[in-house]
C-alpha cells in the first residue's frame, strides 16, 4: 500500500519531551489560535500547526484523519521514567461523500434542527486503547486484534492482508463507536456536541473524567467553537449522576466547566429545573426520621449513622449526600494523612465546643466503665452507640456532649493494655464499641475508626439514593404529599438531559480587533418560506478599506464553504439599506463592528434541497399535551388520524411497553365524540318517530354514529 505516494517507513518513537502536556494543552502553547478567528478558519490553522495527517485524502475522499500525541503530566528532571502518552485522533468528515447520515440527530433534539446541513464535521476522538499505542498511527488487525502499523501491507502476527477498504471501515467504525474516552463532533459552523466522555469508571486507566473534560473545554475555547451541547447520561457509583450532582451542587457535573441548562424534555424550562433542584436540596431529613413507637427501619438507621459521624449538623438531603460524597475520597488517602486530619479536626472542635476537655474526659471514662461491665459479662460483645448513650443520658444533661464524646471514643487507651475499638455494623448501620487488647490492632491504628468502610459508604449511598430520591424505587415514608413532591422534582431533573455552553459571544469580539471590520452576517433567500429558519449568522472579517462588493464576495465564499445547500449562493442586496453602490466604503456604512443582513439566492438549489435542514426532508408536527412543540429525543408516536406526534409517556404508554399498532390521540377522540353528539342531536326526531325494529337498525347502521370505530388507547 502506498501512502503519500511512497511507502511509509515505521515511525521512530517520539521523545516525550517534544510532546505537549495533555493536562495543560492548549493553554501552554505560544502560538495559540486567536479567539477572534471563526471556527471554520481556526480549525484549519490548528490542524496545520499541531496535528499530523495520517492518511492522505487520495485514499479516502470523504475522510481526512489527523493525530496528535500527548504526554500526560510534567517531565521530572533526573528521572528515567517517561510520562505516559495518549493519542487524540481528528477525523475531518465530508458530509456529502460520507457513508454516515447527512443529518445530525443531536442537532435535531437540542433545538438546532433548522440549521442547514454543514459541509464538514470534525470528530475529536480519544480511543480507549490510545494510551497503549506508543507508536502512532496504529490500528487493530481485523483478524487477530493485535496492533499493526497503517503502512504495513500485512499483519506481522497472523499474516492477514490489510487493504484500503479495511482501513476505511476501521475509520468509520471509530466515528460510530461509543466506547471512546472522548468523542466530540463540531460542525463547520462552529456548533458542536460532546457525544462520549468516559473517565475511570468508564474504562479509562490513565485519565480521569475531569482530565478529559478539561482538555475538551480548553480545546473548544481555543478553536473558537460557538456552542456545544451535551446529553448528560452520566453515571457514578451506578447512580444517575446528573440527579445526584444537581442535589449536592445545584447544577450538572458539566456545569463545573460552564455548561448550563439547554433544553428540557417534556417542555421543561430552566425555571422548572431550578425549582426542582431547590425542592430536593432543601428537603429536611426530619421528614424521613419521624416514627412512632416502633423500631427504626433501615433508612432511619442509615441516616442517623451519618448524622452522628458528621462534624456539622446534617439537616437536609443536600447535607446528607454531600457528606457521603466527601467521605469516599478520604478512603483513598494514605492512612497517616487521614489520622492526622482527624486529630486536627478534633483539636479544632475542642476549641469551638461549649464544654471543656475535662467534661469530655469524664463522660468518656463513664462510657469505658460501661464497656468494662459489658466485657465482664461477654468478652466479645459489642455495645451500640445508642445503648451507650442511653446508659448515661440521665446523668449527663447535654445530648450533644454525649454524641461528641462517643464520636471520639474509638482508639481511647484504657488501663491494662486495652483500647476502645469501634466499628460500623454493616447489617444494622449502627456504630458499636468494645474493649480489645492493644496488641490486636494493626500497628496500633487502622481498626479504631467508627467510620464504615468505603464499600459500605458506597452501598449506603446507593441505598439512600434509591430510597429517598429515585422516583421509581423510593420507599413510602412521610406524607403522601411529600413523597409526590420529591418524586415529581426528581423526575423533572431526570428529564433535563440537554446542557449547553456558549463559547463564542459577539460582545467579547466587539471590543477587540479595532484594525479590521468584523460583522456578523445573516443571509436570507429571496424565495425562502416565512416559517423556515435562516442559518446562524457567520462572522466575517474584512480590512478597513473594504467595500460593499468585498462584503458580498466574502459572504458568498463563507456560506458556500460552511453549508452544502449554499454551494452556489449569490449575495444580492443588503437588507435595510436600499440600492447602494458596490464601491461604497463599508466602514462608513456599517462601522467596524456589528451585524448585517444580506438577501441572496441559491442557483440550481433543487438538487441540494435534501441538505436544507438538519431535521431532514420529512415534514412532521409535534404538539404534545405536555407542551412540547419539537422533537426532544424522548420516545414518541404519531396519531393515526391527524398525524401529530406526542410522547408515549404523555399518552399513558410506559417505556417498557411496545408501541401500539394503532393509536388515536385524545384530541381526535374528543372530536369524534363531538361530531357524533351533533349528529345524534340532529337526528333526534328520526329516533322518536321510528319505533320499528327496522328503524332502529337503520339508525345504528349509519356510519357516522355507529359504534364501529376502533379507538386504541393502550397497548395491544
Amino acid at each position: 500500500m502506498v501512502v503519500n505516494e511512497r511507502p511509509l517507513k515505521r515511525m521512530k518513537r517520539r521523545v516525550t519531551a517534544d510532546l505537549y502536556d495533555f493536562l495543560t494543552f492548549p493553554a501552554d502553547i505560544d502560538d495559540r489560535v486567536s479567539a477572534d478567528v471563526p471556527f471554520r478558519s481556526s480549525v484549519h490553522r490548528f490542524l496545520s500547526n499541531h496535528a499530523r495527517l495520517t492518511i492522505p485524502p487520495s485514499l479516502f475522499p470523504s475522510l481526512m484523519t489527523w493525530q496528535i500525541l500527548f504526554r500526560v503530566g510534567s517531565l521530572v528532571d533526573g528521572s528515567d521514567l517517561s510520562p505516559s502518552m495518549v493519542a487524540v485522533d481528528i477525523v475531518e468528515e465530508d458530509v456529502t461523500r460520507s457513508r454516515s447520515s447527512v443529518y445530525c440527530d443531536q442537532c435535531r433534539v437540542v433545538g438546532w434542527s433548522g440549521h442547514p446541513v454543514c459541509r464538514k464535521r470534525y470528530h475529536f476522538i480519544i480511543r480507549a486503547d490510545s494510551s497503549n499505542a506508543i507508536e502512532p498511527y496504529q490500528r487493530p488487525c481485523s483478524k487477530c486484534d493485535n496492533l499493526v502499523q497503517l503502512s504495513e501491507p500485512r499483519c506481522k502476527w497472523c499474516n492477514f492482508e490489510i487493504t484500503v477498504d479495511d482501513i476505511e471501515d476501521w475509520v468509520y467504525l471509530q466515528i460510530e463507536d461509543n466506547t471512546h474516552l472522548l468523542h466530540g463532533v463540531i460542525h463547520s459552523n462552529g456548533y458542536g456536541h460532546l457525544l462520549t466522555l468516559n473517565g475511570r469508571e468508564g474504562g479509562s486507566k490513565l485519565l480521569s473524567g475531569s482530565d478529559i473534560m478539561g482538555f475538551w473545554d480548553r480545546l473548544c475555547a481555543t478553536l473558537s467553537v460557538r456552542k456545544v451541547s451535551v446529553m448528560d447520561l452520566s453515571k457514578k457509583f451506578g447512580l444517575e449522576y446528573r440527579l445526584l450532582h444537581a442535589i449536592t451542587k445545584g447544577r450538572t457535573w458539566y456545569g463545573n466547566w460552564g455548561y448550563e441548562f439547554g433544553t428540557g424534555s417534556y417542555a421543561l424550562t430552566q425555571d422548572v429545573y431550578q425549582k426542582a433542584v431547590n425542592t430536593l436540596s432543601c428537603m429536611p431529613l426530619s421528614t424521613f426520621l419521624f416514627q412512632g413507637r416502633g423500631p427504626r427501619n433501615r433508612l432511619q438507621s442509615v441516616i442517623t449513622l451519618y448524622q452522628s459521624l458528621a462534624e456539622t449538623e446534617l439537616l437536609t438531603i443536600k447535607d446528607l449526600f454531600s457528606f457521603l460524597l466527601t467521605l469516599i475520597p478520604e478512603f483513598r488517602k494514605p492512612l497517616i494523612t487521614r489520622t492526622s486530619e482527624q486529630h486536627e479536626c478534633t483539636s479544632t472542635s475542642n476549641v469551638l465546643c461549649a464544654w471543656t476537655s475535662n467534661d469530655v474526659e469524664d463522660v468518656q471514662k463513664a462510657f469505658i466503665k460501661v464497656l468494662l461491665a459489658s466485657s465482664a459479662c461477654s468478652e466479645n460483645k459489642w455495645v451500640s452507640w445508642r445503648a451507650l448513650k442511653g446508659a448515661l443520658c440521665r446523668g449527663v444533661a447535654s445530648p450533644e456532649l454525649l454524641d461528641y464524646s462517643l464520636k471520639h471514643l474509638g482508639g481511647k487507651l484504657v488501663a491494662n493494655g486495652m483500647v476502645v475499638r469501634s466499628q460500623c455494623n454493616p447489617i444494622s448501620s449502627a456504630v458499636e464499641f468494645r474493649l480489645e487488647p492493644l496488641s490486636n490492632m494493626h500497628n496500633g491504628i487502622g481498626a479504631i475508626s467508627s467510620y464504615p468502610s468505603e464499600e459500605q459508604v458506597i452501598s449506603d449511598l446507593r441505598f439512600l439514593f434509591d430510597s429517598i430520591v429515585d422516583p421509581d424505587k423510593m420507599v413510602s415514608t412521610g406524607s403522601r404529599v411529600m413523597k409526590k413532591q420529591v418524586a415529581d422534582s426528581a423526575r423533572k431533573l431526570l428529564d433535563c438531559k440537554q446542557f449547553m455552553k456558549d463559547y463564542y459571544k459577539p460582545e467579547k469580539v466587539e471590543e477587540e480587533l479595532p484594525s479590521a471590520i468584523k460583522l456578523w452576517c445573516s443571509v436570507e433567500l429571496s424565495d425562502q418560506p416565512k416559517d423556515e429558519p435562516s442559518p446562524p449568522p457567520e462572522l466575517i472579517i474584512l480590512p478597513l478599506n473594504a467595500t460593499v462588493a468585498n462584503l458580498r464576495s466574502e459572504a458568498n465564499s463563507v456560506f458556500q464553504e460552511v453549508y452544502v445547500m449554499y454551494k452556489r449562493f449569490q449575495a444580492e442586496n443588503l437588507l435595510g439599506y436600499g440600492s447602494i453602490s458596490d464601491s461604497y466604503t463599508l466602514k462608513f456604512l456599517l462601522g467596524t463592528s456589528g451585524s448585517v443582513r444580506i438577501q441572496g439566492k441559491c442557483l440550481a438549489k433543487h438538487g441540494l434541497n435534501r441538505f436544507r435542514m438538519e431535521r431532514g426532508t420529512e415534514t412532521w408536527k409535534v404538539d404534545c399535551i405536555c407542551g412540547a412543540k419539537d422533537d426532544d429525543g424522548e420516545r414518541m408516536l404519531a396519531c393515526d388520524t391527524c398525524g401529530v406526534w406526542l410522547h408515549t409517556r404523555c399518552a399513558g404508554i410506559k417505556n417498557s411497553d411496545a408501541i401500539p399498532s394503532k393509536f388515536v390521540c385524545m384530541r381526535c377522540v374528543n372530536s369524534y365524540r363531538r361530531e357524533a353528539k351533533k349528529l345524534q342531536d340532529s337526528n333526534g326526531e328520526a329516533y322518536k318517530s321510528n319505533t320499528t325494529c327496522r328503524g332502529e337498525v337503520v339508525a345504528t347502521d349509519n356510519p357516522a354514529i355507529a359504534g364501529n370505530m376502533t379507538v386504541n388507547f393502550g397497548v395491544r
